[in-house]
């Protein structure tokens, strides 16, 4: 940990405000989120359907707006999207806790993810920008805040809750108030650098039309759209593995808190020296290659585990329960240790550093799209494996998701395709448009 300090210490004061930004954005939401639903659900006594819509509502209005956010980034500056961001979550945050109207609670989760479309590409553009030639490094050392974040948020909020929940959604709010007035004093004002024609000058629509243009920045996109099928699994399909096999009592719960753990701390003490490890060794495009190769592999223990008999009850039980999934998790989190810095700094040099937020923000929107329709062929493939006595058949189907990514991304990293546009090109050509 003191390794990842003094790192943080020698970036631009911004850099490290962004990171600590980060870290705090996740501590206030992840304190709240994950026990809204059953606030919903129980409480206030809202039906499953409404539950589902007000949360579904929250994740539209954030990966349906990145585009935007992003796009504003670029035109009004990085600075002006944080603030907003963390002060429409303050609203929304508020609110959840202390309205129990059904449009009033849609309202509020709506404008927690705006508010993240609004500050999650600002803030990388941001980085990006003031941690120069370092970016790869600091976007690793951004993951590390990041994790850290979402390891301490659920316990913070678990304490909370136990309180009242209404306590946690005001103390979220409370986080996000003083994280805003942190910004406002301490971050400098930023703007986005597009080479010769500043972002004001052109119309959004043909923004939008340069960057839709830019084919390798698309393919890229598209190819990276499986890492977070697969990463995401490890909210879905890991956890229902546990609750199969080991139930929903208190050894399940613990071996899900468990799936967690794993991965949250092994990306806090692991990543920086995957990064430095890699870096040293491999080119970007290899690396995201194998990142994405380590992930598929990821899905291989729970594969292997199918072929075991189910035991009855015991300590065998309880080890097929817990063990493959926990493997899986960790090797999920160290393809994303390898995939991550290299992922962000390729968007930006595809970018060719111009609009790199409103980049970030159509990536945003592409992956997210992918991660509804990989949840629910994900979901598919469960319910399939069950019925038909199939268990091998949604971890085979990940496993080959990795295989195909890795396949895609390499095969743009061997065709010159994740090269910066000027590179790629000559440097007498100009950016695609």
């Amino acid at each position: 940990m003191r390794s990842t300090v003094a790192q943080v210490r020698t970036y631009p004061r911004s850099v490290q405000l962004l990171m600590v930004n980060q870290f705090t954005i996740n501590l206030g939401f992840y304190m709240l989120m994950p026990y809204l639903a059953a606030h919903l659900a129980g409480p206030l006594g809202l039906a499953g359907w409404l539950v589902g819509l007000i949360l579904g509502v929250r994740n539209f209005s954030q990966q349906g707006m990145f585009l935007v956010g992003g796009t504003l980034a670029d035109r009004y500056g990085y600075k002006p999207m944080i603030i907003a961001g963390l002060g429409l979550r303050i609203a929304g945050f508020a609110t959840l806790g202390l309205v129990g109207s059904v449009p009033a609670l849609i309202a509020a989760s709506a404008a927690t993810g705006l508010a993240g479309a609004l500050f999650n590409p600002a803030s990388r553009a941001y980085l990006a920008a003031d941690a120069g030639e370092r970016r790869v490094e600091a976007f690793a050392l951004f993951n590390v805040f990041y994790q850290a974040g979402i390891l301490l948020g659920p316990l913070v909020g678990m304490v909370l809750t136990g309180v009242d929940f209404r306590v946690t959604c005001l103390t979220a709010a409370g986080v996000f108030a003083v994280l805003s007035i942190v910004q406002i004093r301490a971050l400098p004002a930023r703007r986005a650098a597009d080479g010769n024609e500043p972002a004001e000058r052109r119309s959004v629509l043909a923004q939008w039309r340069g960057i839709v243009a830019n084919r390798p920045f698309l393919l890229f996109s598209l190819a990276m759209v499986g890492s977070y099928v697969m990463t995401f699994q490890v909210y879905l399909a890991l956890p229902l593995e546990v609750q199969r096999l080991g139930g929903d009592g208190a050894f399940g719960t613990t071996a899900v808190a468990a799936l967690f753990a794993v991965s949250g701390l092994s990306t806090i003490v692991g990543q920086t020296r995957v990064t430095a490890w890699c870096k040293a060794r491999m080119e970007p495009g290899r690396a995201l290659a194998r990142g994405l190769l380590t992930m598929g592999i990821a899905f291989v223990p729970l594969l292997l585990a199918t072929a075991v008999p189910v035991p009855d009850a015991g300590i065998g039980l309880w080890l097929l329960a817990a063990v493959p999934p926990a493997l899986s998790a960790l090797l999920l989190a160290v393809g994303t240790m390898i995939a991550y810095p290299f992922e962000m700094d390729t968007i930006v040099r595809l970018s060719g550093e111009r609009l790199v937020a409103t980049h970030y923000g159509l990536y945003n929107t592409i992956c997210g799209i992918g991660i509804t329709v990989g949840n629910l062929l994900t979901g598919v493939a469960l319910d399939a494996a069950r019925a038909a006595g199939m268990a091998a058949l949604p971890w085979t189907a990940l496993a080959l998701l990795g295989l195909a990514c890795a396949t895609a991304v390499y095969a743009l990293h061997r065709t010159g395709r994740l090269e910066a546009p000027a590179r790629a090109a000559g440097a007498a050509a100009a950016p695609a448009r």
